[in-house]
This record gives structure tokens, sequence and C-alpha cells, in this order.
């Protein structure tokens, strides 16, 4: 057929938008998008028409798709394919099977479910967020986590900022601005994004001063870079790596006593967000933000959404008279949190007075604390539930693997733990993959030695785990 009368057949827009069913979708879409989607159904169909006019005498198969093309019908299924695809959320919620607790993509720490009911309070009601009920006047948003801070981590006062990174550029901005401030080379990382420790000490305003050499560094080098224009000396825990072999770096209990008798400020940024001192094995290389307090320091900065297992937060405890003028730095407002995520931090700050229920509630620790013998019978039970759902369909196989801390964090820590591991009988383990994490819910799961690998540590409740089963059984079935 020629093609010019294929495209003359086309219905009309507006004779697509009488029909009932199109109706239908505005009521629920509203007329704009309607009227968008139904243009590029007609664009689809017109694409589809020219490819196939020169190509039809060499494919059979293009009389249907012809005769799809131009029918209305077809055009308005297309059409509600896009004002689907376009509508849909794309923040949404998926499962995590791959065993790493803080995964930076899949949004790092869960919250507790305490945290998480107080997030919903706030945000469908008017809030204290800067009043004070007491005394009938304005308030101030840190008030809500300040002393709490101050408790767990001994600190003379705190506030918290968007990031850790934001922390950083803060306390460095407020205390070595057109000044300079000294560093280890072996303590130049790069964190998450590509953002770099001398970046952000760049747009500071502070003048980057490295001493020591990549794996050494020792009080001398330090010394030798003090002079009048000193405005802070900065330690950056290596959280995401470690060096090690032929290496020696300064303690925080010299620095500092080297500060003190120099009257140089000492900021250090340990990243992770370690409050309690867990006795795990993977917690061997972590500072707990209370020791490093007691040792003096003038600044310390920390993740609320790593090991400490809160929202998204970069939290600056330390000195009083520092904190004070931070508060008042014309960075903090643009860096400054939201109500929804101060509710999460306060109620995540109120678990850890009691160290035994943070561990029981807050799902990065849950996880983190889980014993081999935990995990090894979750594993079992999901096996034997793969098994009964899906009779030999994927041979679930109960075998010893490794967990990840994620997000930056433990990266020396190899954190025993047992994974089913799937091998489909039909299709391949790509598909497989490809199946669930597509469906609905998200199952992101990993491939290791061509099979799937479904590590429970991560999956945060029996329901999860139910509901990974129903994944698996429906892809099973199609």
């Amino acid at each position: 057929m020629d093609e010019s009368r294929l495209l003359s057949q086309l219905p009309k827009v507006d004779v697509l938008l009488a029909r009932e069913d199109v109706s239908a979708l505005i009521k629920v879409y509203g007329r704009g998008l309607v009227v968008d989607a139904v243009r590029d159904a007609l664009d689809e169909s017109r694409t589809v028409i020219m490819s196939a006019h020169y190509n039809a005498e060499r494919d059979d198969g293009l009389g249907a798709e012809l005769r799809a093309a131009i029918s209305p019908d077809e055009i308005v299924v297309c059409a509600s394919r896009l004002l689907y695809a376009r509508t849909r959320r794309s923040l949404c919620r998926v499962i995590n099977a791959t065993g790493i607790i803080v995964h930076t993509n899949l949004g790092r720490s869960l919250l507790a479910e305490s945290a998480a009911e107080a997030v919903f309070e706030v945000a469908r009601s008017y809030s204290t967020l800067e009043y004070d009920v007491e005394n009938a006047e304005r308030g101030s948003r840190y008030a809500h986590v300040e002393k709490l801070l101050c408790q767990l981590t001994g600190a003379e006062a705190a506030m918290v900022v968007n990031n850790n990174a934001a922390a950083v550029l803060l306390g460095l901005a407020g205390l070595a601005r057109g000044k300079e401030a000294i560093v280890s080379r072996g303590e130049l990382v790069e964190i998450g994004g590509s953002f770099r420790i001398p970046d952000i000490m760049a747009e500071s305003g502070a003048k980057m001063v490295e001493v020591g050499a990549t794996n050494k560094t020792h009080l001398k080098d330090y010394e030798g870079a003090l002079n009048d224009n000193t405005g802070v000396m900065l330690k950056v825990h290596t959280s995401n790596y470690r060096v090690v072999g032929f290496t020696e770096d300064v303690s925080l209990e010299e620095l500092v006593d080297l500060g003190a008798h120099n009257a140089v400020p000492v900021m250090v940024d340990e990243g992770s967000g370690v409050l309690l001192d867990i006795p795990l094995p993977c917690f061997a290389h972590e500072p707990c933000i209370f020791n490093m307090i007691r040792t003096g320091v003038s600044l310390v900065t920390f993740s609320g959404d790593k090991l400490l297992g809160g929202p998204q937060v970069g939290i600056l405890a330390g000195r009083h008279h520092i904190i004070s003028s931070l508060k008042k730095h014309p960075l903090t407002r643009a860096l400054r949190l939201d109500k929804m995520t101060l509710a999460a931090l306060e109620v995540t700050l109120r678990l850890y007075l009691n160290p035994d229920r943070a561990c029981q509630e807050i799902p990065t620790l849950r996880m983190l604390s889980m014993t081999e013998a935990e995990v090894a019978d979750r594993a079992r039970r999901l096996a034997i539930a793969i098994e009964d759902a899906a009779p030999g369909a994927y041979s679930p196989a109960v075998m010893g693997d490794v967990s990840r801390a994620g997000g930056g964090a433990l990266p020396m820590a190899d954190i025993p733990t047992t994974v089913v591991a799937l091998t489909p009988a039909v299709g391949s383990v790509n598909g497989l993959e490809k199946a669930l994490r597509l469906g609905k819910p998200h199952v992101i799961a990993r491939i290791r030695e061509r099979r799937l690998i479904l590590d429970p540590r991560t999956l945060s409740s029996e329901e999860e785990e139910r509901e990974v089963v129903s994944a698996l059984r429906r892809i099973a079935a199609t």
C-alpha cells in the first residue's frame, strides 16, 4: 500500500479525543497530558508507516504491524501506555537482596519505624519546627536535636546541615576561610560522586597545605607547616579505603595537643557516624564519635545516613564557641534541614539513648549485628519457600558468602553471611535478574558465578521474604 495512503488513514487528534475511552483518560490525567500522549502515539504510528514503506517487500510480518499502526484502538492503547509511564513515580520502593546494607544507590540507611512515623506526622501537620510552645515565641530548629547530640557525643554544642560534605564545607569556611588548612596527603580522599576533599576545601575559601607522604605522616610535618596564617588542622577518617603496609599517621590525641599548644583548632571529618562503641569485628577500625570528642578536638563532622542509621544529614559537634559561630555563618541557611529530616533524626537519636533498643530498632544496626546463625536460618527458610512456590524452577542452594556495609564505610570488613543461590531451569541468570529488577516491587539482587544471589541480611522483614518468593513464582509461571 502506498505510504501517503496509509498516512492519510491515521485518525485525527480531535476524532480520538471524542472517543469514550479517551474521555475517561482525560478525567484521570487531564486534557493537556492526554492531548500530548495522543499526538505522540500518532507520531509513533507515522514512524512505523515510514519505516515499513522501505521494507515491505522484505518482511512478510509488516502487514499486521501496519494495520496496528493505523488502528484507532491501538493508537489509544499506545497513548495509555505513554500516560502511565509519564505519570508514575520514579522514586519508589525496592527490595534490597544484595547484602549491601548501606546501599548508596538504593537510598542508604532505612529509617526505624518510629522515625518513619515521625516523618509522616510532621509532613501532614503543622509542627514545632521553629516555635517554642512553652514561651509562645520563635524557637530554633536545632533545639530538637542539639541536646541529644551533646548527650550522645559529649560535645559542648552541635548543629546539623543537609549532608556531611556540607558539614565539612561549613566547618572549613567558618574556621579557615582566607587562611591555611593543614591536612595529611594520605587523607585527601574522594567520596561518592567524585567529590574530593581538596575540592571542598577550595570551595570553603581555605588554602590547602598538604603535609607528609601518601603512606606516612609524622607530627613534625604538621609542626613544620604551622604559621600565623594557619586556620585549622584537618584530619580525615579514611572511611572508604585503607592504606596498609609501610604506614604511619599522627594520632588525634597528638594533633589535639599540638593544636592546643599553638592555639590552632583541630577539625576531624569522621564521616561514617559511629555513635555507639559496638563490639562487632566489622567496627574494629571505626572510631566512636564520643571517644573522639573526649580527646578535646575542636570540631567533628559525620553523617547521619551511614552507620548512624538515620536520615541524610551532616552533623557538626564540638566546642560551643565554634558551633555558635557556625550557626550564624551565611552558608548555614543554604545548608539547613527541612522538618521531615529533623523529625527522623530526632527519633533516631532518641533510640540511641538505649543502646540495646537502638540495635534492635534501627535497621542498619540490626543488619550489621545479625549473627551468622540468624542469617543462615533465614536463608534456609527462604530457599525452602522458593522451592515450594516454584518446584524445579530455580534449584535454590544455601551457601556462605560475604555482606558489605556499603555507603563508603567499613572498607576492610567482610561480614560473613549465608545466601540463597538460584540457577534458573529456563532462561538465563541475567534474564532472571532483569525480570526481578523490573517487577513490582522491584527486587534488586546480584549475580555471582552464573547464579543469582539473594542475601537475606538486607531483606528488612519476613514480609519482604514473602514478596521475593511471590515474584519468583510469577516469573516461573510466565
